[in-house]
């Protein structure tokens, strides 16, 4: 399960409108930022938008967020901040660590800016939130102590001003002396290398041979926790494969980076019923997206044959992607239409599934993958869009696929689960 902290964000782009009008309809006096808005952007934004941290201004301060309020309202409305942007009208509506606010707390931050941005008795105002730096491990709070074993790229890597996109591998030894399993992870550029990684994926070599994909990072994503029962197997001995994708800063500097991951592990000796399984789903590598076109559409579909339980789904686009659906087609032609969510190129965003809802497939059925692309002046991401766009690694081609976190069922295992939902949904649980 990926955890995307309710506290971990503000940064600049678009929400549905979505507001309640008569929540303050009861109140005799308008909200204030001490005792009513500040709550809300201490537990919400300032994460992000604080000195030091990755957002465009800093919200800690009453007289600042005063300027912003007009945007501030604004960008809530729409529901582009904080940035969480699965379509709340289809599918499954329950998720972990939903980081959207309330109609309520929309509508609060609305009236204050309607009615001036007042100040308020500062003596009702909450303590601001301290962060120990800018790359804290985002973790290290919700699991208790900081990750139990941290690997860096061997070497600080220097991305030039103006330079061309780089694809690089690294390799870094682990130290491991015995197998374990992984609770959770979490991959952190350096503070000053972070707007030149455009993505670090690893993958585990393993001493004998074989070990597979462990982790992926963009940007906007913060870490993965394991759902419960549920791990990752890294070896003695493993060797960490990194593959980098960095970009030239745009702010015209030299940065130099030392990209680094955590693995928080299950105790020793402790090994988890499931193994936890993170892929691709429904690429669809043949794209075309015809310049000065909105509203393109593309397909992709993965054949299923084992039992699956899906705990995470993850849209992957690039500049041109706009929404992705994911559906699951039956044996039996059904098809049931299991998320969607809107996108934006700066957050790459993990929705975790609880566990009373995760979706259970069974053997056979199909994973229809749907994206929808705009290469139109309309699209602020979009470079020149009088240019063709096709597949690729470099952020102005494009991609479309799904990352989905799952692990496999025996038919026993299936049947049972099938049982125990149901038995819930007759109970009026679900």
């Amino acid at each position: 399960m990926t955890t995307n902290k309710k506290s971990a964000v503000f940064i600049s782009t678009a929400f549905w409108l979505l507001c309640v009008p008569s929540a303050f309809a009861q109140q005799s006096a308008s909200p204030t930022f001490a005792e009513h808005v500040a709550p809300i952007i201490y537990d919400n934004c300032v994460e992000c938008h604080r000195p030091g941290s990755i957002a465009p201004m800093s919200l800690i301060d009453y007289e600042i967020v005063r300027v912003w309020s007009s945007v501030i309202k604004d960008r809530v409305q729409r529901r582009t901040m904080p940035p969480y942007f699965i379509d709340k009208t289809v599918g499954v509506q329950s998720f972990e660590d939903d980081r959207s606010l309330t109609d309520a707390e929309i509508a609060t931050i609305a009236a204050w800016a309607d009615a001036g941005s007042p100040r308020g008795d500062i003596s009702h105002m909450p303590p601001v939130p301290v962060y120990a730096d800018a790359v804290a491990w985002t973790l290290e709070k919700d699991i208790g102590r900081p990750p139990d074993l941290i690997i860096p790229i061997p070497d600080p890597f220097t991305v030039p001003a103006g330079g061309p996109n780089w694809w690089m591998t690294f390799y870094s030894d682990t130290g491991l002396t015995e197998d374990r399993w992984i609770q959770a992870f979490e991959t952190k550029p350096s503070a000053e290398g972070y707007p030149v990684v455009h993505h670090a994926v690893t993958s585990m070599e393993f001493p004998e041979g074989g070990g597979g994909f462990l982790s992926e990072y963009a940007l906007g994503k913060t870490a993965d926790i394991n759902p419960p029962g549920t791990g990752q197997l890294i070896k003695a001995g493993t060797r960490v494969n990194w593959n980098i994708h960095y970009a030239a800063s745009p702010d015209g500097l030299d940065r130099t980076d030392r990209t680094r991951l955590g693995l928080w592990l299950l105790p020793q000796g402790e090994e988890p019923k499931h193994k936890l399984i993170r892929s691709h789903m429904g690429d669809n590598e043949d794209l075309d997206l015809p310049g000065g076109e909105t509203n393109i559409r593309t397909d992709g579909y993965e054949f299923l044959d084992k039992n699956i339980r899906i705990t995470a789904f993850q849209p992957h686009l690039h500049n041109l992607g706009t929404r992705q659906c994911m559906e699951v087609i039956y044996q039996d032609n059904r098809r049931q239409t299991l998320s969607c969510a809107d996108w934006d190129f700066g957050w790459h965003i993990a929705y975790n599934y609880k566990e009373d809802v995760q979706p259970l497939i069974p053997k056979g059925s199909m994973i229809h993958i749907t994206s929808w692309f705009d290469n139109s002046p309309s699209n602020p991401w979009a470079g020149d869009s009088r240019n063709w766009v096709g597949f690729g690694q470099r952020s102005t081609d494009d991609m479309s696929f799904s990352w989905i976190s799952y692990y496999e069922l025996t038919d026993e295992e299936y049947a049972a689960s099938v049982a125990e939902r149901q038995a819930q949904i007759a109970a009026g649980s679900d």
